[in-house]
């Protein structure tokens, strides 16, 4: 059986239609501007509970990713970004759904070869190439104030 080009074409059109491109955006912006609002009070309530800068600081995003890795273990996080899209990717709350998802689909194979060994499956690359970009940058942004 052959197919012709137009065919085949109107075939995957008929099967994934155009998403609300702008719709998705504005979801995005709000539920991103959310989470960052979010981490914004955050910060206004460690300061007011007499926190130093630096305490702050590492508190506000252990704060974040904490309630995100149970939001993710209880299945809410998920139900969040199928209506928020690229909003739910704010980097720390992000990050901290690709590592805490794949260690509970895989907790089944146990400890080590499940939870430990897919535990970065999603976040691994992130590492490598946000590590290697920021060299990078670094080397360019040395060689441009030198």
């Amino acid at each position: 059986m052959s197919i012709s080009n137009s065919d085949y074409s109107k075939m995957t059109d008929k099967a994934s239609p155009n998403s609300p491109v702008l719709k998705n955006c504005i979801k995005a912006f709000i539920f991103g501007g959310g989470i960052c609002a979010f981490s914004q009070i955050l910060n206004f309530i460690f300061q007011s509970s007499g926190l130093s800068e630096e305490a702050i600081k590492l508190a506000t995003p252990c704060v974040i990713i904490i309630i995100t890795a149970f939001l993710t273990g209880i299945g809410v996080y998920d139900k969040i970004a199928r209506h928020a899209g690229a909003g739910t990717i704010v980097p720390i709350s992000g990050f901290a759904n690709a590592v805490v998802s794949p260690a509970l689909e895989f907790r089944h194979e146990g400890y080590i070869l499940g939870t430990a060994a897919q535990m970065f499956s999603i976040a691994g690359p992130v590492i490598v190439y946000g590590t290697a970009s920021s060299v990078i940058y670094g080397f360019i942004y040395y060689l441009a104030t030198k």
